[in-house]
Formats: structure tokens, C-alpha cells, sequence
């Protein structure tokens, strides 16, 4: 199709730029690296798979799909299985052995992507959040009210009139309703059209077994870990779930606590690799959760997120004991309070313990 009536939207304006940018420079760019945040979502890996679509189809470029951590919730496994979605662990040599990079759902000063901003910048930037700092790349596309990163490279696959196949519809919806809450927290319309002129390409069935994974022992375990450990405070409910084995489960834990009738702020952090994870959830839906979470951390690149939904992480020393990550954990959360204005007189108990 030549025309959707979504091209005239913010999203369709920032899809127009990328397809009139990779027409410029199709003779230009042979190859390109897609990196994503280091443990990709939904929307990372949708917009990643969508995007390596576009420049195959539309423009004749090689991609290869790359992330520097772990795909470790159970539900961004089975995408990229059932899906068979081409993302691997970044080599040691992809920065060498591509001159051009676009970061999906990531941006170069973020901390949680291996880029190295200091030292080149990116081709092309696809994103939602809201930077730290002036995106430099040869192409920025952020649009912080699209709800999904994903939701821009749908509409240029639209606009240009790329045939969508199966995989790469399934995997769009499902980065739309996995970052806009099953369109709760789709505010544009141009969103909620994205989705609807998507979602009759896809396999049901499979979007189906994504959503609903056969889980694994650990998340058990974790789930018990986030109840035994809980405490909460005026609306604040927290766990500290000590070493996990992905750091998704430290987001899936804040998930799950939000839905706790008392929770108005869902908060959780987990060890990983030396680092401390962070994700913060909240039912109120002018939140900036991201911006919250950045004002209880020493350095504001090392968090971030968009509307309820928070995150991020920082490292500690290598020769932290169990008594420095502990600090580190009371630390975050009495800033964490202060900032929510919980008084400091107040006792955090459990709620979940008669």
C-alpha cells in the first residue's frame, strides 16, 4: 500500500524519515548491525525483527540482530524460538566488522547496551525513551509517546507497502500489547491503528503460547522469594530478591507485586553479574516511572523507562560483600521513599504474613 492512514501521525512522520534516509543511503550501507538493549523485551526484539525486514526487503541490506546480554523471561524465550527470530549474543568482532549500527529501543549513552558512544557513533537510532543527553547519530528516531519502539518500524514496513510476513506480525503485536499494557497505555490513536492493521497477519496460535510459557523452576522459586521477602509501607511494596539468574525476573517480580490490592508502587532489585537491577512499577498512569527511578540513583544514565514503568541498573565493586549489597539495597529503597514523599518515621512489614 502507498498509503495508511496512519502517515500523517508522529509515528508516520518519524517512518517516513527512516524510508527516505535508507533510500539515500542504500548504495551506502552494504550491511548493519541491529543492537538492542542488553536483555531484550518484546519491543526490542519486534522492532529489531521488523526492522531487519524492512532493510532486507525494501533496500537489499544485510542485518544481523544482536543483543549483549541474555534473552532470559521465559516468554522473550519462546518469542524468539516459536518465531524463530534471528538474534544472537554480540560477538567480539560485530563493532569491527560493521560500519554501520542501528540501536532499537536502546540509545549510545544508555548503560544498558555495550555500544561504545565514546568512540563512533550509531547509523540510525529507533527509540521511546526519553534521552539522557542529545542523541548523536546520523538518523535519530525517538518519539516517547508511540508506547513501543516497535510501533515505528511497523508503520514504515506499512507505508512502504512491504508484505508482512507471519513471524514478523506476531512478533510486532506482541511488542505493542508486552509495552502498552495490552493497549491500556496506548495514548495516540496512531498507536492502537498500528496494531490493528498488524494484527491480522499474525499467528494466533502462536502469539498465544508466547503469552502463556511453560515455566521453569527458577521462576517459581523467585516468585517465593519476592512474597517471603516483600514489605510495604503507604502504597510502596517492596522485595529485594537477592541473586537471580536473569535479570528479567527482577522486572517480572515488580510486575507481579503490582497487582497486589494495596500497591499503588511496585518496587524490585536482584542481583546479576556484579550489578544491581532495578525496576520500578506504578498504577498511576501520568507516572514518569522512569524519571523517579533516575532521581534514586547516582548516576541518572543508569535508569530509565517510559509512563509506569521503570528500570535499570548499576554496578558495585568487585570486592562488595554481603553486607555492601545489602547497603546498596536499603540505600535505593529510602531514596526511592523519600522521593515517593513515604514519611521516614513509617515501618515497612510484610503484608503477605499473618
Amino acid at each position: 500500500m502507498s498509503k495508511t492512514k496512519g502517515e500523517n501521525s508522529r509515528s508516520g512522520r518519524l517512518a517516513a524519515h527512516l524510508l527516505s534516509f535508507l533510500e539515500a543511503k542504500r548504495e551506502a550501507i552494504p550491511e548493519m548491525l541491529i543492537l538492542t538493549h542488553d536483555y531484550p523485551d518484546p519491543d526490542a526484539l519486534a522492532a529489531a525483527f521488523a526492522l531487519q525486514h524492512l532493510l532486507a526487503q525494501g533496500y537489499e541490506i544485510k542485518s544481523r540482530i544482536a543483543y549483549g546480554g541474555v534473552v532470559g523471561r521465559q516468554e522473550n524465550r519462546a518469542m524468539v524460538e516459536l518465531l524463530e527470530l534471528p538474534a544472537y549474543k554480540l560477538r567480539a568482532t560485530d563493532f569491527e566488522r560493521y560500519e554501520h549500527v542501528a540501536l532499537v529501543d536502546t540509545q549510545p549513552r544508555f548503560e544498558n547496551n555495550p555500544f561504545p558512544a565514546s568512540e563512533r557513533k550509531p547509523t540510525l537510532i529507533v527509540d521511546q525513551h526519553k534521552p539522557v543527553s542529545s542523541p548523536d547519530a546520523e538518523l535519530a528516531l525517538i518519539d516517547t509517546g508511540c508506547g513501543a519502539s516497535c510501533v515505528i518500524v511497523a508503520r514504515a514496513l506499512l507505508i512502504k507497502g512491504i508484505e508482512i510476513p507471519k513471524p514478523v506480525a506476531t512478533a510486532l503485536a506482541y511488542g505493542i500489547l508486552s509495552d502498552t499494557q495490552d493497549l491500556y497505555r496506548a495514548n495516540r490513536r496512531d498507536v492502537v491503528n498500528t496494531y490493528l492493521e498488524i494484527i491480522h497477519n499474525c499467528d494466533m496460535h502462536i502469539l498465544a503460547k508466547i503469552r502463556n510459557p511453560v515455566r521453569k523452576r527458577g521462576f517459581f522459586s523467585g516468585v517465593g522469594r519476592t512474597i517471603e521477602g516483600a514489605s510495604a509501607y503507604r502504597g510502596l511494596l517492596v522485595s529485594h530478591l537477592g541473586e537471580v539468574h536473569n535479570p528479567d525476573l527482577v522486572a517480572q517480580m515488580a510486575d507481579f507485586l503490582l497487582t497486589y490490592e494495596n500497591s499503588r508502587w511496585a518496587f524490585c532489585t536482584g542481583r546479576y553479574d556484579g550489578r544491581l537491577y532495578l525496576s520500578l512499577r506504578s498504577d498511576r498512569g501520568r507516572t514518569d516511572a522512569g524519571e523517579v527511578l533516575r532521581s534514586v540513583v547516582d548516576n541518572p544514565r543508569d535508569a530509565g523507562g517510559h509512563g509506569t514503568v521503570g528500570g535499570g541498573s548499576f554496578a558495585l565493586p568487585e570486592e562488595a560483600d554481603e553486607e555492601a549489597w545489602k547497603e546498596a539495597e536499603t540505600r535505593v529503597q529510602a531514596r526511592l521513599a523519600k522521593r515517593l514523599r513515604i514519611p521516614a518515621r513509617g515501618e515497612f512489614r510484610n503484608p503477605f504474613k499473618r
